[in-house]
């Protein structure tokens, strides 16, 4: 299903060595949005995460050596700050943990319900999710309902629909994967409304750039900082 014509939103791919799998996430991208309208940021790839992006037509930008998640995403946060046509950016992985044939439901909340986030929900048990990233992730979610009084039901997913109104107020400091921790739980203190959506819960042989206990140590840091 393409994103209708009159909504104008943005598609941000953060992508770090990820030339293996983003030919296939940017072809099925294509029959949901426009290349023209994907903003691949590559976070120093030694790879041809950013000749594979250009060549299919995907805005490119690009980092000089590996800064992590949260810096991939606030380059492409700033760029579509930059237009303000855009009405709503979309976040995605670039190993194909995220269908993009499930942006069009994101979309669909978001103009029913007027949420300003619409976040993925993964299943996690019975799935193929590892079992330490299932306790990160039951772990950071309960402490993020705990942080901001709301009901989080998975703090980690990257998938995200962050409406203009969203992106214009609030801003986030961290660098690596926590960074969408911080940012999620700044957007629910300042307020604005959220919905979740289920999504398939994918794990695929590509593997993960994320260091589990690691990772989480910083969500923690994140938590009980002073944000």
């Amino acid at each position: 299903m393409m994103v209708p014509e009159n909504e104008s939103v943005a598609v941000v791919v953060p992508a770090f060595n990820a030339s293996a799998t983003l030919p296939e996430l940017l072809e099925r991208l294509s029959a949901v949005v426009p290349l023209s309208a994907v903003i691949v940021v590559d976070d120093g790839s030694s790879d041809a995460t950013a000749s594979i992006a250009r060549e299919r037509g995907a805005t490119v930008l690009r980092h000089e050596r590996n800064r992590g998640k949260g810096a991939a995403l606030r380059t492409g946060f700033r760029y579509v700050g930059g237009n303000p046509g855009t009405h709503s950016v979309i976040t995605l992985d670039a190993d194909l943990q995220h269908r993009p044939e499930d942006i069009p439901r994101l979309m669909e909340v978001r103009q029913r319900e007027g949420a300003a986030l619409v976040i993925g929900v993964r299943q996690r048990s019975g799935t193929s999710m590892p079992l330490a990233r299932r306790l990160s992730n039951f772990l950071t979610s309960l402490l993020v309902s705990a942080r901001t009084g709301k009901r989080v039901l998975d703090s980690q997913c990257g998938f995200r629909l962050i409406g203009r109104e969203v992106l214009d107020r609030v801003s986030f400091r961290r660098d690596g994967f926590e960074a969408e921790t911080e940012f999620l739980i700044k957007a629910l203190r300042q307020g604005f409304s959220f919905r979740f959506v289920a999504i398939p819960t994918i794990y695929l042989p590509y593997g993960s750039h994320m260091t589990n206990w690691e990772t989480t140590r910083r969500f923690l840091q994140v938590l009980m900082g002073d944000l």
